[in-house]
């Protein structure tokens, strides 16, 4: 098939790149004419395991080629897939207008059927409004459909989660456009559900919201724990062994962040609200969430008493492991508050250093784990890299002024570190 994507991000990127390792010839668009460059080049801007590999592989074989020219794109394909971002607004209201501009470009340049799919993470109600943007900017009377066809794809294991999802959800107007998607998907046989527009769109929020969920339950449950001197962890794993229930995202930590979670849940909510429904059990959900940070803030002062000139190694930088992305990434919000507290932070992330070094000011980031923790009163777990789960902690211990360990993902055995000698503080037990 011919497919245009409209947009390079994450979803983007993955989503061309799986489509033309499956035999399609693909055009990717974007509007940052450098980072085209680059990705003719085959230089990926974001990580994702085994993402450059497949970029790379199909630049060479002319299945995929990036541009900035959108209406080429329209011209030469007959699935266009948009995959810009949909940023929150400072009240929780998902911002579409780089999907309105994607529309308008789409109008202005369709002289032929087309099936349009909206691909990004847009509110119940985008695709009547991608429809009658098209309808009212086309130059030509041509007939399109639009179409909604979330993504469920963890950063980390987006590829993955791409070429073997749990399912595939096509929201359409009517069967013959749905199988349009049908074909397209059909290699990968995997589950498929097909349904109206508007609950196709609601199934991608509803489906996060419920993770999210899960996961501000496990973290209110683990304040309880801690009260109760009980084991979170073998609450969890109790409540996991319900088939109902399910062990996933009932990990207790600092809560969710990133650049879905987050935002969904809050977009789910404002929507909701406008169609007259106070979403208050999601309104709990955040308000728990929010709270992670400061806790372990307080256990950490609770222990360490005033942090003024002491030495804190942070490990890890990324909201999540296997990626590089610092978006409402927990790091910064447990940084910010230590430093404005008089401590010294030395920090160490495996890729997302970078990232890091352009929002936080003020930190020493470091080449190792070992070298963060080098001289540190205390070391502070943030994020959940397999690469610390893998430390030698006798070796950490001898390098550190103090054997003091806050884990903010629960990553390491309570009674094995604390043989080691360490003081050793967790999420949701005693």
């Amino acid at each position: 098939m011919e497919i245009g994507v409209i947009g390079t991000g994450y979803v983007g990127l993955v989503t061309g790149a799986v489509f033309a390792d499956l035999g399609n010839d693909v055009i990717c668009a974007d509007i940052d004419e450098d980072k085209v460059e680059r990705l003719n080049r085959g230089e990926v801007p974001i990580y994702e395991t085994g993402l450059d590999e497949m970029i790379h592989r199909n630049v060479e074989g002319g299945r995929l080629t990036f541009t900035i020219d959108v209406h080429r794109l329209v011209r030469e394909s007959e699935l266009i897939f948009i995959c810009v971002g949909t940023p929150p607004k400072d009240d929780g209201e998902t911002d579409l207008s780089y999907v309105e501009r994607a529309a308008q470009a789409i109008a202005h340049a369709i002289d032929d059927y087309k099936v349009i799919v909206n691909k990004s993470t847009v509110p119940v109600g985008t695709g009547a409004l991608v429809s009658d943007i098209i309808d009212r900017h086309k130059r030509k009377s041509v007939r399109f459909d639009v179409v909604s066809n979330p993504e469920f794809l963890r950063e980390g294991s987006a590829i993955q989660d791409t070429l073997a999802p749990d399912r595939i959800v096509i929201g359409a107007p009517n069967k013959t456009v749905a199988m349009r998607l049908l074909e397209l998907y059909a290699p990968l046989e995997r589950p498929m559900l097909i349904t109206d527009v508007p609950s196709a769109e609601i199934i991608k929020y509803a489906s996060n919201a419920f993770l999210a969920m899960k996961i501000s339950f496990i973290n209110a449950v683990a304040n309880v724990c801690e009260q109760a001197e009980a084991n979170v962890d073998d609450v969890a794993k109790g409540m996991g062994y319900d088939t109902r229930i399910g062990r996933g995202f009932l990990y207790p930590g600092l809560g969710f962040g990133g650049s879905c979670f987050p935002k969904d849940v809050e977009s789910f909510v404002h929507k909701s609200g406008e169609l007259g429904y106070d979403f208050k059990l999601l309104k709990e959900v955040l308000s728990v969430n929010r709270e992670r940070a400061p806790h372990l803030l307080g256990i950490i002062r609770k222990s360490m008493g005033s942090l003024e000139g002491k030495v804190l190694g942070v490990l890890g930088l990324a909201f999540k492991d296997n990626t590089d992305d610092m978006r409402d990434a927990k790091s910064v919000e447990v940084i910010r508050a230590l430093l404005e507290e008089g401590a010294k932070v030395k920090a160490y992330d495996p890729v997302a250093m970078d990232n890091a070094r352009s929002i936080l000011n003020g930190v020493e980031f470091c080449p190792s784990a070992y070298a963060a923790a080098e001289g540190a009163d205390a070391l502070v777990v943030v994020t959940e890299w397999r690469e610390f789960r893998q430390l030698n902690l006798v070796r950490l211990k001898e390098l550190m002024a103090r054997p003091l360990i806050f884990d903010g993902r629960n990553i390491y055995d309570v009674e094995r570190t604390k043989r080691l000698g360490f003081e050793y503080h967790c999420m949701g037990k005693a």
